[in-house]
């Protein structure tokens, strides 16, 4: 197999890893990145909390910094990493991974279209997957009008009409966010257990009303939402429903490297996983960096391009020591 090198290979195209490869391209470093071209944020419009970049379309704004990153010589090519192998650190070309695309530039290989890159440094960006209540109708509107951050998407249903959907442990919190947005709120408990006293009197000193009865499906009237269904056969009205998607980080290629993801709680409850990481983004394994959601649940759209630029930063410093040393032994091999 005919395998080029790289100094870093990034999985993952989107803010996070492309923020990462312009960083990287731009002090010189030969990247790559590898993008499945199924970004998480697809079903949304626009891109919000973003300085300079308010309202940009999810795909405008990748295109432009997949344009940045092969402006500055990065290479950029849509395939799925099936796997991640670490290599012999001693070998003579600094390559420490082989990484396998599928789909990429092909080598047939068992019937699969393949090829095999080699790296110095590995990123990982791959990002989560948002895992819905299985409720008919919250699939075919996510993103659209069925919603789960105020942040994202708050201010375009605000004054709307407002149902939260108990689909995890942060249903009141989530409801009290939407209420900063909106004065029609109603909790909808499904199949969650009663709320306590405590909690009940925030949500009721806030006018927000709560309906008991499990949700059966969503109400669309003109590809607008128009409802919620209860299984009793009643009708919430709303505009906009509110969910608590659990958060799974897509880690397949860190597992191959035996990086395993770590489950995260809220209330006793757990709401995903994530791989754990230090400040830059290292991880247990040398050479292998992460950044975005794949490490942090919570990243936006502007947090997760920070921190593919403190990765970038950490893994162009960690090369920079790298070559230093192999630069010394080399002088001293001659003496």
């Amino acid at each position: 197999m005919n395998e080029n090198r790289y100094d870093v290979v990034v999985v993952g195209g989107g803010p996070a890893g492309l923020s990462a490869a312009v960083a990287l391209t731009r002090s010189r470093r030969t990247v790559l990145v590898a993008d499945s071209g199924d970004p998480r944020n697809a079903p949304a419009a626009h891109v919000h909390n973003y300085l300079g970049r308010e309202g940009t379309p999810p795909g405008d704004l990748l295109a432009t910094g997949r344009a940045e990153v092969a402006g500055y010589g990065g290479e950029i090519v849509t395939g799925t990493v099936t796997s991640a192998q670490r290599l012999d650190d001693a070998r003579e070309d600094g390559a420490r991974f082989r990484i396998v695309l599928a789909d990429g530039e092909p080598a047939l290989t068992g019937g699969v279209l393949t090829r095999g890159v080699l790296a110095r440094r590995l990123l990982v960006t791959t990002g989560l997957a948002d895992e819905l209540p299985d409720v008919p109708g919250v699939a075919d509107r996510w993103g659209r009008d069925v919603l789960h951050c105020p942040y994202c998407h708050g201010w375009e249903v605000r004054d709307q009409v407002i149902a939260v959907l108990a689909s995890g442990p942060g249903v009141v919190h989530q409801a009290l966010l939407f209420r900063q947005l909106s004065e029609h709120v109603t909790v909808l408990l499904n199949t969650a257990p009663e709320l306590g006293g405590d909690v009940r009197e925030q949500l009721d000193a806030r006018g927000i009303a709560v309906v008991e009865g499990e949700v059966a499906t969503l109400e669309v009237t003109g590809d607008r939402l128009s409802g919620v269904r209860l299984r009793s056969g009643q009708v919430v009205p709303c505009q906009a429903v509110v969910v608590q998607p659990r958060f799974t980080a897509r880690a397949g290629v860190l597992s191959s490297l035996g990086l395993e993801p770590t489950d995260m709680e809220m209330g006793g409850q757990v709401v995903g996983s994530y791989v754990p990481a230090g400040p830059a983004g290292d991880t247990a394994v040398p050479g292998v960096w992460v950044a975005g959601n794949v490490a942090d649940l919570k990243a936006q759209v502007i947090s997760s391009a920070a921190a593919g630029l403190n990765a970038a930063a950490a893994i162009n410093a960690d090369l920079v020591e790298e070559d230093a040393r192999v630069a010394v032994a080399a002088r001293r091999a001659l003496v």
